[in-house]
């Protein structure tokens, strides 16, 4: 059973920073570019990052670049993202993806070619 699980949400000031991380199971991701998702109460989820299977390039939605950065350990199938100068904007669900169509092994910020999915973890900021 593939799975992949999000952890290190929770609640900071506004400011603040915090890492959030991805395990994969059941299968390795190692070819496959990976990616950071999120979705505000009454919004649409939207694309946040993803990251190459080398982890050599990297893409950003315009609204975090310069504050987050993506990476990965493909030793530990794990995905990282580390949030810094959060804003109260940031606050939503964060969900790691896996990206299985198209072109497999590079970025896309198209969630429809994201096939695995993990259960989200919460980020709240506050003022």
């Amino acid at each position: 059973q593939v799975q992949l699980v999000e952890s290190g949400g929770g609640s900071v000031q506004a400011g603040g920073s915090l890492r959030l991380d991805c395990v994969a199971s059941g299968r390795t991701f190692v070819g496959n570019c990976m990616g950071w998702f999120r979705q505000a109460p009454g919004k649409e989820r939207e694309f946040v990052a993803a990251i190459d299977w080398t982890g050599g390039t990297t893409y950003y939605a315009d609204p975090v670049k310069g504050r987050f950065t993506i990476a990965r350990d493909n030793a530990q199938n794990t995905v990282f993202l580390h949030m810094d100068r959060l804003r109260q904007e940031d606050t939503a669900v964060y969900y790691c993806a896996a990206k299985t169509k198209g072109f497999f092994f590079a970025v896309s910020s198209n969630k429809d070619e994201y096939e695995y999915w993990g259960p989200g973890t919460h980020v709240t900021v506050s003022s």
